[in-house]
């Protein structure tokens, strides 16, 4: 045991070699603080890596942050610092005390701790890895990255904190739930509203509640705000119990600046840039990562691999790619690139060996939130690109609400905003997102932007809904957006819960449960990618009336296929007609004033009666529907069957 554990933890020659060339994938397992054995001696090895260092020593909370234990440079690597500390185990709290190049002495929580103190606090905690029972077998053998992209995927993004609140008394000021107790309310509401995924904000350690989690201080730790990592792994656990996959937020472009975290670690820029051009970013006052060291390379992808191999999460949104993007992202002064560019060549270099990596070695994938028009995000590294397998589509999310934000009286002078998203829908591998980014900052609700009555804006939230479920391209909502929350998202409170049991907001609720079946029981409308034949425009010049409609179909013919119609204005039209490939008979299965029992739902009231194709040319086809659009209606048109 003594012999094994031992091996388990000595930073090795062949971990120095692979960490020094940026490919040490597993590298966690061998640097932080892991409990073990020396001698028969029950306590934990620590292992940091501070080359520059004078002096590096561990100090717990269990000698209270008194009596030193100095630690000596490996064997295997002068740049890193080793020691077993007996007698400290699972629980106990412990910080670096580094006396830097520079002669400073710096009190240091671990770069590669699994567990920290709740904030204020910031000491590292000694963590055991595999200590939890997984039961998701069943879900993990289902996972494959490369079939992802055929697969339905609507995803719930939530900042946990704020998703529901359970204040246990005056003295609780923040009303955190347990990672088990989420897990346990979010797993029923996911499965009744019929998402597919949930992607977690703010789950890596931070220590500033108002940067959402963006700005990281333990990339191996899950925050304590919720609970032990045991309790994270509950989370996700019970999540693929019930069928629903994990996406985790992940920031490795840049970290914060607090004293006791990342920066200037060994009193030298470790692992921030060393170019003073390219070392901050003013924008958000953090630091950027040097893409272009090895070691840090080393850290990063072997934490996007840790998240997916130990805590089973099944993606990591890849937060502010565009800012990895340029050199002169959000700068006034900058450095060029050795050919004389802008474009960040090491940072680049770095997310395709990211991608290549996580998507060979685990069934995860990643997900570029990207507000760039660069080719190839989502394109193969070995065609050239940076081998994600998502991006978020920016461009329709501006378009679209630049077009809901005006009076319906102007939008045919805008029409276009809507239309010509259709012209670049399939060179990425897209996802269509109505983020947590699109409701703070004085950006107002979802349903306010638009204008008008409410019941206006409830119709209109309904079709901008229908429009993202049968746009080509991956869908996601942020809480609150399905039942038409109609105030800004406040990071400090439960979203308005109570808004469900009136009856416009849960017509809005049910609406989106209705799309989410009819999108997950449609192939027509998830296996779209990058293939421009499987959305077909009918009608896309109806400016004057502000209607959209489009089919969705298979690549080769209409089996299967489902007609869209978008009607964006207030008024009704009765005698509307709309092209059709065929005769036959043409079922609406959705409506958006068919969501709640007494508005026309189909299963409460017997079935709405099918259309019947009349032959006449119209919008270029042979046969024609006839049928009244209602103001701001929606309608989804089921082709005949053969």
């Amino acid at each position: 045991m003594a012999e094994n554990t031992e091996r388990r933890a000595v930073f090795t020659d062949y971990d120095s070699f692979l960490f020094h060339q940026g490919t040490n994938y597993e590298v966690y397992k061998k640097l932080g603080a892991h409990p073990g054995e020396a001698e028969g001696v029950q306590g934990t090895w620590f292992n940091v890596w501070a080359p520059n260092a004078q002096y590096v020593s561990v100090i717990t909370a269990k000698t209270g942050w008194e009596n030193e234990k100095w630690m000596h440079r490996a064997a295997g690597d002068p740049g890193v610092w080793e020691c077993f500390l007996e007698g400290v185990g699972p629980g106990d709290a412990y910080r670096y005390v580094i006396t830097g190049a520079d002669g400073v002495k710096r009190y240091k929580s671990d770069p590669y701790g699994f567990w920290f103190e709740k904030r204020p606090q910031s000491a590292s905690i000694v963590c055991e890895l595999d200590t939890f029972p997984w039961d998701d077998d069943i879900h993990q053998a289902q996972r494959d990255n490369t079939r992802v992209v055929e697969r339905p995927m609507s995803i719930y993004e939530v900042h946990l904190g704020s998703w529901k609140k359970g204040f246990q008394g005056d003295w609780d000021e923040d009303g955190f739930l347990n990672y088990r107790q989420l897990a346990d309310d979010l797993t029923q509401y996911l499965t009744y509203m019929g998402f597919t995924h949930i992607e977690l904000m703010g789950v890596c350690e931070h220590p500033f509640d108002l940067s959402w989690g963006y700005q990281v201080t333990g990339y191996y730790a899950p925050t304590s705000r919720y609970g032990t990592p045991d309790d994270f792994r509950y989370f996700v656990n019970a999540m693929h119990k019930a069928g629903i996959g994990v996406i985790l937020d992940w920031v490795p472009a840049h970290f914060p600046k607090d004293d006791f975290a990342m920066g200037w670690f060994d009193g030298t820029p470790l692992y921030e840039n060393s170019d003073p051009l390219r070392r901050e970013f003013p924008v958000w006052g953090t630091l950027a990562f040097d893409h272009g060291k090895p070691e840090v390379r080393s850290f990063l992808i072997a934490n996007a691999i840790y998240w997916i191999r130990e805590f089973h999460i099944d993606a990591l949104r890849v937060d502010a790619v565009a800012s990895m993007l340029y050199n002169d992202y959000d700068r006034s002064e900058w450095r060029p690139n050795v050919f004389g560019g802008r474009m960040n060549l090491e940072s680049m270099d770095f997310m395709r060996q990211l991608n290549y990596e996580v998507c060979g070695k685990t069934t995860g994938f990643l997900i570029a939130e990207d507000s760039s028009a660069e080719w190839g995000i989502t394109e193969p590294v070995d065609h050239g690109g940076l081998g994600f397998t998502f991006k978020w589509n920016m461009g329709w999310m501006n378009d679209t609400l630049r077009y809901m934000n005006l009076d319906p009286v102007y939008r045919k002078w805008h029409h276009g905003n809507l239309t010509h998203t259709a012209d670049y829908a399939f060179s990425e591998n897209y996802v269509l997102v109505l983020s947590h980014d699109e409701v703070v900052y004085g950006k107002g609700s979802m349903v306010n932007k638009a204008p008008g009555s409410e019941a206006d804006r409830m119709g209109e939230v309904k079709t901008l809904y229908t429009w993202q479920f049968t746009f080509p391209g991956k869908k996601l909502l942020f809480m609150g957006q399905e039942f038409a929350m109609n105030r800004e998202w406040n990071v400090k409170e439960s979203i308005d819960w109570h808004l469900a049991d009136d009856f416009a907001h849960r017509d809005v609720m049910q609406c989106v449960n209705n799309l989410l079946h009819v999108y997950k029981t449609h192939p027509c409308l998830y296996m779209d990618s990058k293939n421009p034949t499987t959305f077909e425009w009918v009608n896309r010049g109806d400016a004057d009336r502000n209607i959209v409609a489009y089919y969705r179909r298979n690549p080769w013919n209409y089996d299967g296929a489902v007609l869209v119609v978008c009607n964006f204005s207030p008024m009704e039209y009765h005698d509307y007609t709309v092209g059709v490939p065929m005769e036959g008979f043409y079922n609406r299965i959705f409506s958006t004033y068919d969501s709640l029992p007494g508005q026309g739902n189909p299963a409460e009231i017997g079935g709405i009666p099918p259309l019947t194709a009349q032959w006449h040319d119209c919008d270029g086809y042979t046969h024609m529907l006839t049928y009244s659009l209602r103001p701001f209606e929606s309608v989804i048109i089921e082709f005949p069957t053969k």
